[in-house]
């Protein structure tokens, strides 16, 4: 009895063991992290989707944009653009492209987000995945408005009792949602004083299996028109889970055995 256990442990560490060089084989192929770093950028500059194709693709990721022409001069985009900004000297709008920090929280490129009036931020997914987590943070804009106000605009500082709230919503491949995950880019509650301006590591496995993520922001300080927070931020790295790559490689060993 002792022996066809031993065997049988020693056959399943082998099986294992398959599968993960399984995986790194099929998992070569693959983008396990959309990180935007294979996107190109001259220096201190930023995409916003002026030149009219829709969204971009980093790795496994395609995220949306919408970029209207107004005429005049007068230009919009909502959804999601990139930048390699990292210049936090910049006041008021002009630093609507550049991450609170200053800098990406891996290489040089992240993507900025925002709510705009017609659809919401989305990032499609090349397949369906279960998604490990995201980093977030602010946007420099928000961020500055957040801590001084905009008097142009009549918005106050936050103060005591504010909250100003990034949701991310899976969705799977028929729309409907998996779960959702709230994190806090401002939280003055409870004699909290906090603005994120570093990367935070959103935690997003309890999603299970996403065809999409969805973005929101809710703020404390609203207007008859709605939010009065500036509706920004940014998002980098995104990591999918270990057993997705596993479970992916150990179809491709199954597929692979069946063709021998």
């Amino acid at each position: 009895m002792k022996g066809y256990e031993m065997k049988s442990e020693m056959k399943g560490v082998i099986v294992m063991a398959s599968l993960w060089a399984c995986v790194g084989v099929a998992g070569a192929g693959l983008a396990p992290v959309a990180d935007f770093e294979d996107l190109t950028l001259a220096p201190e500059s930023y995409w916003n989707g002026s030149d009219g194709s829709g969204g971009f693709t980093s790795g496994s990721a395609r995220l949306g944009n919408a970029f209207t022409d107004w005429g005049g001069g007068v230009t919009s985009w909502e959804g999601f653009a990139y930048s390699n900004r990292t210049d936090t000297v910049l006041t008021g709008f002009a630093g609507q492209y550049t991450a609170a920090g200053g800098s990406a929280h891996s290489g040089g490129n992240y993507a900025v987000g925002y709510l705009g009036f017609s659809s919401l931020p989305m990032i499609a997914l090349s397949s369906p995945m279960a998604i490990s987590g995201l980093y977030v943070s602010n946007d420099l804009y928000a961020a500055s408005v957040l801590r001084d106000g905009d008097a142009s605009f009549g918005v106050e500082p936050f103060s005591a009792g504010d909250w100003f709230s990034l949701t991310i919503t899976g969705r799977d491949s028929a729309g409907q949602a998996t779960g959702s995950q709230t994190t806090y880019l401002a939280d003055f509650r409870d004699g909290r004083q906090s603005i994120l301006t570093d990367w935070r590591f959103v935690d997003l496995s309890a999603l299970g299996v996403v065809s999409s993520l969805e973005f929101s922001l809710a703020s404390s300080d609203v207007a008859p028109w709605g939010m009065n927070t500036p509706a920004y931020f940014v998002i980098d790295t995104i990591i999918p889970e270990p057993a997705t790559l596993l479970l992916v490689g150990a179809g491709f060993c199954l597929l692979r055995r069946r063709s021998n």
